[in-house]
């Protein structure tokens, strides 16, 4: 052991230049210059909101997506020191100087400058030269659109790294599995890229899109692996397994830990809960749960309780009643009862409470010890300032002609008797016999005498006339089959009623018994119901100045005008390389024709091209068609407002086919050596327009320096380009 004492330590590295020097100019394109301008940038009026809602814990729903990036984002804000307060209500407006602008914007320009090296990379694993590679990273490096994204507090810079990060990783997977299979840096690569999957669906939902692909192609990898004899069936069954692991079970658990993560940061109740359920409502501290605090939870007869329906769009309402009557006769001639309006109010209000009355007494009060309700059990409700009773019978609703008009029922001594009873279905029960518990327990209430269901059909659309003073309408549904949530309702606020004096009972306060909601809503279930807002929630799609259709997109005959300047001609747009973006088309439509041919052609048992070039062709063409594909044509079947920066993740992918075409012509389509050399002229010249094009866009890439008008006008190579120009 001495021995080995007397000769030196040495320790040998090898760096890659190439590498270094493309990431130092990364930093230097997205970096440089990243707190002007100091004023809110285009979609940063929309994410800075959720980042000040994070400094400040408050709970909020974003139907755009996972919460990953939001969470990026507030980092970025944390590690600044930023405290929330600022009113993020204005494009263009101020910063005040408590909000870090740089921190902010940081995390998105790292991701924009390391997509350089990470391009580098991925053509490399592809066993393209490092000349090809070297190509594509700087494509990457001079594409303004690429740059103007990830120099602001967005998401798709973050999206696209983590996308190249996917390919990446599992191109190194792929290609150490030839030689060193199971190894450490084999299970590295293959987890990194199950890690850097889930990262990518989890900041944007488009990120699925490249999951699916390397998950197919990891699928067409296995399956050649079954053919092979020289493994045996343990070792093919280890391999599924790994992969399972790393590309299924980590993505989803990783998927899961992001919401546990969103959940435990925003435990305040704020705007956006009010669309969530009762329960969830209760979940968080101030809100709901201040009120349902010490309520009691099981609902017994005599019970005094707001009854909230479920679904909850397009607004929240809550079952009401008050003293008006639905009118003798509609605008449309139909008769009605007139009886006692009975409507789904979006507001908490007195005229909320009713009070559950077992039919075969009259005490309105909670019996000692009280009396639970249970799934099957037949009710009264019992309107709490009318002391009128909830009725239906065979009369038309106003709006919904084919269902029952739901009231509180008048005694006009006329021949219409009551028809007060309802059966309690408790919808998520988990036995017949479980008890009708406050806001945990979603019910139907079924009219004994016709078997209508209480409904808020309200949600279709149509409120009330002026004579319901435009509340949402309630009905008996006939036909109910299945639990349409517009059905299902929840107690939120509850009371044990202890006085018959209706005075006194207006005013009775909460029964001091303790239940903590929170404690009965787990994880899962928060997650379950989160998840699902985010999918089906949809905000009103509007028209914008710079929405734009995919047509639009290919040609880039669209741009946005992320910023003006208040009194110079200084603005920044989201424009791109218009060399790069031809040059990728051209790339797209020669790789396909190429493709078609040697098809063709080898099909006739031609083959053009050695066996292992056409192997490079197929994959690593196939890889950056393949992305482009699943990142573009799914938003053809979209409805949503769409915008040009929709296209990034899609275009990343079609530049890096420009290399590959390009070494592909310039080995097998140029045979002699002045064809190669001519070759190299023309891609000399073409990269030199490339970095022209790059610097005549970089005053409205960066934002400075400002321009002229007349400066501003040669720059609209395009009539549909909205190139912004004061006039004074």
């Amino acid at each position: 052991m001495l021995g080995y004492l007397k000769k030196p330590v040495v320790v040998t590295v090898e760096i890659n230049m190439n590498l270094v020097a493309l990431t130092v100019m990364g930093l230097i394109s997205r970096l440089w210059g990243l707190s002007y301008p100091r004023a809110v940038v285009f979609d940063e009026v929309y994410y800075g909101q959720f980042v000040s809602l994070y400094m400040k814990r408050i709970f909020f729903v974003d139907d755009s997506g996972p919460p990953f990036g939001h969470m990026l984002l507030a980092l970025g804000g944390y590690l600044g020191g930023f405290d929330g307060n600022f009113l993020w209500n204005r494009i263009g407006a101020e910063y005040s100087m408590n909000v870090p602008v740089w921190s902010l914007r940081l995390l998105p320009a790292l991701a924009g400058a390391f997509c350089v090296p990470l391009a580098y990379q991925i053509l490399v694993e592809l066993q393209l030269s490092h000349c090809a590679a070297l190509g594509a990273a700087l494509l990457i490096l001079l594409e303004n659109s690429l740059i103007t994204q990830s120099r602001f507090m967005l998401l798709e810079s973050i999206l696209i790294f983590f996308i190249l990060l996917a390919v990446l990783s599992y191109l190194k997977f792929y290609n150490l599995q030839r030689h060193s299979s199971f190894s450490g840096s084999w299970w590295f690569w293959l987890l990194l890229t199950g890690v850097a999957c889930s990262c990518a669906v989890g900041v944007k939902y488009m990120g699925l899109f490249t999951y699916m692909l390397l998950l197919t192609i990891a699928g067409l990898h296995f399956w050649h692996m079954i053919g092979d004899q020289n493994l045996s069936n343990v070792s093919l069954l280890c391999h599924f397994l790994a992969r399972g692991l790393a590309l299924v079970i980590i993505p989803v658990v990783m998927y899961l830990s992001f919401f546990y993560v969103h959940l435990t940061l925003l435990y305040r109740s704020g705007p956006h809960d009010q669309i969530m359920t009762s329960a969830f409502q209760a979940s968080l501290e101030g809100g709901l749960a201040r009120i349902t605090q010490g309520q009691p939870l099981e609902v017994a007869y005599g019970s005094q309780i707001t009854l909230r329906n479920v679904l909850g769009k397009p607004m929240q309402c809550w079952l009401h009643s008050h003293t008006n009557t639905y009118p003798i006769r509609y605008e449309n001639g139909r008769g009605s009862s007139h009886q006692q309006q009975v409507t789904c109010y979006p507001f908490k209000d007195v005229n909320n409470w009713w009070i559950v009355k077992d039919p075969g007494m009259q005490q309105l009060v909670v019996s000692n010890p009280p009396r639970p309700v249970r799934h099957g059990h037949i009710v009264q409700l019992v309107h709490g300032i009318t002391t009128r009773y909830l009725n239906t019978h065979d009369v038309a609703a106003p709006l919904s002609p084919h269902s029952q008009e739901v009231s509180c029922y008048i005694d006009y001594n006329i021949s219409m008797p009551a028809q007060n009873l309802w059966r309690v279905e408790i919808v998520n029960r988990e036995s017949d016999t479980d008890i009708w518990k406050t806001i945990l327990s979603e019910v139907r209430f079924v009219h004994v005498n016709t078997s209508a269901v209480l409904k808020a059909s309200g949600f279709l659309g149509a409120s009330l006339p002026e004579w319901g003073y435009r509340q949402l309408e309630v009905v008996g549904e006939k036909l109910s089959k299945g639990y349409h949530q517009s059905m299902v309702w929840n107690v939120e606020e509850h009371r044990y009623g202890k006085s018959q004096e209706q005075k006194e009972r207006e005013v009775e306060l909460h029964s001091p018994t303790q239940m903590d909601i929170s404690k009965n809503l787990s994880f899962m279930a928060k997650f379950t119901e989160l998840q699902w807002k985010i999918l089906t929630l949809k905000n009103e799609d509007t028209e914008h100045k710079y929405s734009s259709s995919a047509l639009d997109w290919i040609t880039m005959d669209t741009n946005i005008a992320y910023w003006l300047h208040p009194t110079s001609g200084a603005q920044i747009h989201l424009l791109g390389n218009i060399v790069t973006w031809a040059s990728a088309n051209i790339a797209a439509l020669a790789y396909t024709c190429l493709s078609l041919w040697y098809l063709i052609r080898r099909r006739r048992k031609i083959y053009d091209i050695p066996e292992d070039a056409w192997q490079l062709w197929v994959s690593a063409g196939g890889i950056c068609i393949g992305g482009w594909a699943v990142n573009y044509l799914p938003f053809f079947l979209m409805e949503k407002t769409l915008f040009l920066y929709h296209y990034l993740p899609a275009l990343t992918f079609q530049i890096l086919l420009i290399p590959i075409v390009l070494q592909h012509l310039g080995n097998h389509l140029c045979r002699s050596l002045l064809h190669k050399s001519m070759f190299s002229a023309l891609v000399i010249a073409w990269f030199s327009s490339v970095y022209l094009v790059y610097c005549t866009f970089s005053p409205v890439t960066y934002g400075e320096p400002s321009l002229s008008a007349t400066e501003l006008k040669d720059l609209r190579w395009k009539d549909s380009w909205n190139i912004l120009i004061r006039k004074h």
